[in-house]
Order: structure tokens, then C-alpha cells, then sequence
């Protein structure tokens, strides 16, 4: 049985007075969402990623852990800041391993095309985040409603209660956002 949003809320709130216990309690009844949201993250990679959907999951839950000084309002804002976690691993990721390849001799059983696709996917990845972080200076409403429905995998509905915004402004954001970022990732392409 799925637990309830309150459930989840209240666990939080006690995470936030200090109650380390309360995080340990909370994890089992999100696991499955955050799961989810490493699978929504990882289903676009390639076959071989040396990051798995759980290794991902537990690396967000180690950070999650570690904000000892967080604002936990609710199960939607909880699962943004998962989500915002867990891009930036991958990010990371993504750039310490092309950051190796550039480092040393590429192996000779390394296949040419394989080395290629995994660069330029790499490339795509940093570019997806420099193009996220561009209209979040442009706009940082428009940039947190990227960050919680793409990545994060949430509703409008969900979106709208943990920004404080109507499901109406969260659409309208999605959609300009959503061309904004196409033509700037288009562009980009074509260079």
C-alpha cells in the first residue's frame, strides 16, 4: 500500500525538528518514488552506464541525509530536491567521465562507435544542464517547474502545491519553458 502524502509530510516534519529517527522511517514509504525518478532519469542513458537507477537512489539518499539544515515542507518539495539531486549527480557524473576519457589512451577494444555515442551523450547531458541553468537565471519559476516536472517526474498539481503556484501558472510556465529550451538546444546542435 502506497502511503498517504500526509504520512509523508508528518515524517518530514519531524525530520526538520531533528528527528534523525523520523528520515529512517520516511526512506521506505519514498523509496519506490525515488526509485521511479532515478528510472525516469536513467532511461534515456546507454545500456552500459556505469550508474545504476539504485546506486542513484542511494547516492541522492546520502545527501538527502546529510541536509541537516533543510526546510522539509512537504512529499512534492521533498521529491524536488530529490530530483535536483539527483541531475546533479548525473551531471557530475557525466562530467568526470569525459573528463577521464580525455585523460588517457582510449583502450583498443573500446569500440570507435560506442566511445563516440557516449561522448556526445555526455556532451548532451552537460548541455541539457547549461541550457536548464540559462532559464533558471532567466527565469528561476519557469527553471524549478523544469526541474519538477521533467525531471523530477511530478504532476502539474504536484508542481503547483510544493511552489505555492497555481496548476494554470505551472502549464503555462511548462509550455514557454519547454519551447524556450528546445530552440536554445536546437541551436546548439546545428552548430
Amino acid at each position: 500500500m502506497a502511503p498517504s502524502p500526509g504520512e509523508v509530510t508528518l515524517l518530514l516534519a519531524e525530520v526538520k525538528r531533528g528527528n534523525q529517527d523520523a528520515f529512517a522511517k520516511l526512506i521506505p514509504l519514498v523509496y519506490k518514488e525515488l526509485r521511479r525518478l532515478a528510472g525516469h532519469y536513467m532511461r534515456d542513458e546507454r545500456i552500459s552506464h556505469t550508474l545504476q537507477p539504485t546506486a542513484l537512489v542511494h547516492e541522492a539518499y546520502l545527501r538527502l541525509a546529510g541536509q541537516d539544515r533543510a526546510d522539509w515542507q512537504n512529499r512534492a518539495q521533498f521529491l524536488a530536491v530529490a530530483a535536483q539531486m539527483m541531475r546533479r549527480i548525473l551531471v557530475n557524473h557525466a562530467l568526470r567521465r569525459k573528463a577521464s576519457k580525455r585523460a588517457g589512451p582510449v583502450p583498443a577494444e573500446v569500440d570507435r562507435f560506442d566511445q563516440d555515442a557516449a561522448a556526445g551523450h555526455f556532451e548532451e547531458i552537460v548541455a541539457v544542464d547549461d541550457a536548464l541553468r540559462r532559464l533558471s537565471e532567466l527565469d528561476p519559476q519557469q527553471g524549478r517547474v523544469v526541474e519538477m516536472r521533467y525531471f523530477g517526474g511530478l504532476t502539474v498539481e504536484e508542481t503547483a502545491a510544493a511552489l505555492g503556484l497555481s496548476p494554470r501558472t505551472v502549464k503555462r510556465d511548462w509550455a514557454t519553458a519547454k519551447a524556450w529550451l528546445q530552440r536554445v538546444l536546437s541551436r546548439r546542435r546545428s552548430r
